[in-house]
């Protein structure tokens, strides 16, 4: 299998007064990707207002949506979305459902991104985009499975208890099999896998926008991905949320590496 990368380098779903990092963190990975297998999204300049929706930034958030979705209908196979903030997954997960109607989503996060624009605390796209992707019937909550989420607001928890979504903790996956049947449980036959990097514990990860405590182990992400992978075809994936330091070199390399590792776990 040979994946193909879309970069999308929009910070404008963040809540973080450091988000340009963000588009950094794509300019960083473009790097080691393989230059024949990489498209880019341009991404606007400017910040995009609310036009009334209650999300930030709307107008940009939008057009990068619709421009990551006219790339990938042009993407043959499984694909990788490199963000930029989790919201770039939205069109990841729309294309991926159309092609793969029995797909599954699995979602590495340290945040559930559940929250609707009246829920949301900060209006941030990013935190809203799984909710999105489940109103929208992009992808049904029976196909939605959390996995290391350890940071929610209240509305995420009661819209996760109301629509029943499974949830896997960090402790529970330290057990690879875990995740692999509770995807199997969906009835699933394909997987897309969105992997916000802040999933893994802060001390695995140097450039980490928005880093939660007692997150999973690099070691833990990697065969949980790699059982996954062994089980369902990969209808696509993001890659989100990386935001290093140009201050430190050393550790961007250390970066890298586990990013990589991360990749070609999924291909």
């Amino acid at each position: 299998m040979t994946l193909r990368f879309v970069l999308v380098p929009q910070w404008q779903g963040s809540p973080s007064p450091r988000a340009m990092r963000l588009a950094d963190g794509v300019a960083a990975l473009q790097l080691d990707l393989p230059t024949s297998a990489t498209s880019s999204v341009p991404v606007p300049l400017e910040s995009g207002d609310d036009q009334g929706t209650g999300i930030a930034r709307y107008t940009s958030v939008q057009l990068v949506r619709e421009r990551t979705s006219v790339v990938l209908q042009d993407v043959d196979g499984p694909f990788v979305v490199v963000g930029g903030d989790c919201g770039v997954s939205a069109a990841g997960i729309a294309v991926a459902a159309n092609r793969h109607p029995s797909v599954a989503v699995v979602w590495f996060d340290a945040h559930p991104d559940l929250n609707s624009a009246e829920s949301s605390p900060s209006g941030a796209f990013s935190g809203m985009v799984l909710r999105a992707a489940i109103d929208n019937g992009d992808i049904g909550a029976d196909r939605v499975v959390l996995a290391g989420a350890r940071s929610w607001d209240e509305g995420e928890e009661v819209f996760a208890a109301e629509a029943g979504l499974r949830v896997l903790t960090v402790p529970e996956l330290d057990d690879p099999i875990a995740l692999v049947e509770a995807v199997a449980a969906t009835g699933a036959d394909a997987v897309y896998v969105h992997i916000d990097l802040d999933v893994l514990d802060p001390a695995d990860l140097d450039g980490l926008l928005d880093p939660e405590p007692f997150g999973v182990s690099t070691s833990a992400l990697l065969a949980t991905i790699k059982a996954l992978r062994a089980r369902f075809p990969l209808a696509g994936a993001t890659l989100a949320a990386y935001a290093p330091s140009a201050l430190d070199t050393e550790q961007a390399a250390d970066d890298a590496a586990t990013i990589l590792r991360i990749i070609a776990a999924l291909d």
